[in-house]
């Protein structure tokens, strides 16, 4: 399953995984410094700071991602921001624990926010993140300035009884996604083109070296299995109801949600048929949720952009200029 439009609910299995043999004549276009700290014994996070000047802003990845996914994002919030990024627990080059709630997440960020002496940031989730900059809003609001939900505001970040259960969510289906074949596993090159193609969206190479296994000459395998995994079932199945947000939010939605482009490429009637039920069904659940968020959240601001779930990716200029205008 791939990270597109289907990860409202913030759960992938192809890039949540931890690269472990890879070449070593690479180096990663982003620059960024990379720190680790303790949030828990036996548990160490990647941090990655892409500097920048004026107030911090803490981003989050979504599910089974990593900070590096946020490597072409990041450097142009730095251009006005302290710009930083959190691998979650179990993921990439972040070591894992296991959890009992999202609540163990949010003290997670607020140890970074210590460690690294992070001053009332404005914390930006992707996805499933969304959960979490809930939990640290209710558990810590003084130690955070704003949110932003960026395809994030599903009912496992707030829910006041009139959002859509997520269970509708987690019950949606859609045509089985495609997977590389031998000629895009070649380099991770090609498999970032082979990805670019088929989902319409270019993430970074750093994150696909950081989510794919691959052979000591540096040609990907496979997707990895990430301990982390366990977390998203934990939130899903049994969330944590948010009510309540006392913090000022920019809430992302992708209402519509632009489909894949191996769908609308495809000459299979079935394959199109599935994806116009699936995408009927996520836009009338999408809409229900961020009415539910406008109207339940008086100090939200609900943006609807025409884009894919990884809307930071899709969007880009779009999510720039309204962040800026926003904390302005």
């Amino acid at each position: 399953m791939h990270t597109g439009v289907r990860l409202v609910l913030a759960v992938n299995i192809t890039f949540g995984i931890t690269c472990h043999s890879q070449s070593n004549t690479w180096h990663e276009a982003s620059v960024h410094t990379v720190h680790f700290v303790a949030v828990e014994k036996n548990v160490q996070l990647e941090i990655l700071d892409w500097g920048g000047n004026g107030r911090s802003i803490v981003l989050l990845a979504g599910g089974g991602n990593t900070a590096h996914v946020f490597d072409d994002f990041a450097p142009k919030l730095a251009t006005r921001f302290h710009v930083y990024g959190i691998t979650r627990r179990g993921f990439g080059a972040s070591q894992y624990s296991p959890i009992e709630n999202v609540d163990r997440l949010a003290k997670d960020i607020l140890a970074v926010l210590d460690s690294m002496k992070i001053v009332k940031p404005v914390l930006v989730g992707h996805s499933i993140a969304g959960a979490e900059l809930s939990a640290v809003a209710n558990i810590s609001q003084d130690r955070i300035s704003a949110l932003i939900y960026l395809e994030a505001g599903y009912p496992y970040a707030y829910n006041n009884g009139q959002s859509p259960p997520m269970r509708a969510f987690m019950e949606l289906g859609g045509p089985q996604q495609p997977f590389p074949s031998k000629k895009d596993l070649t380099s991770f090159k090609d498999l970032q083109a082979w990805d670019l193609k088929t989902y319409g969206v270019q993430k970074p190479e750093a994150e696909f070296r950081q989510t794919w296994d691959s052979t000591a000459q540096g040609e990907p395998t496979h997707p990895r299995d990430s301990p982390g995994y366990a977390i998203f079932s934990t939130i899903l199945n049994d969330p944590e109801k948010f009510d309540k947000l006392p913090l000022r939010s920019l809430v992302f939605f992708a209402i519509p949600h632009t489909r894949e482009a191996w769908m609308t490429r495809s000459t299979d009637d079935s394959v199109r048929m599935q994806a116009d039920v699936y995408f009927s069904k996520i836009d009338s659940l999408a809409t229900r949720q961020a009415n539910s968020f406008e109207k339940g959240v008086a100090s939200a601001k609900v943006l609807r952009l025409r884009g894919t779930h990884y809307i930071f990716l899709s969007n880009g200029p779009e999510v720039i200029k309204a962040i800026k205008q926003f904390l302005d």
